[in-house]
């Protein structure tokens, strides 16, 4: 038997959803997705939302490599 570590194959992960994330950093989840789906720069959503440029690419950042939930299944 092989001793090497393999990680489980589950449909489900321990990293928070993009809508937590969001609500954490007091950005208004809806008008964030809006936002990226207009296209609008990290500044322009920073500036509407009252928070630092960097929230905002970490979220945009977020749903770029994970999507909204984090959650992937294995068939």
């Amino acid at each position: 038997m092989d001793a090497t570590f393999k990680p489980a194959r589950v449909p489900w992960s321990t990293r928070p959803g993009l809508k937590e994330m969001a609500a954490e950093a007091g950005v208004d989840y809806d008008r964030f997705l809006a936002g990226l789906a207009a296209n609008r720069s990290d500044t322009e959503l920073a500036a509407e939302f009252g928070v630092e440029t960097e929230v905002i690419y970490h979220l945009r950042d977020h749903f770029e490599r994970y999507g909204i939930h984090s959650i992937m299944g294995q068939d």
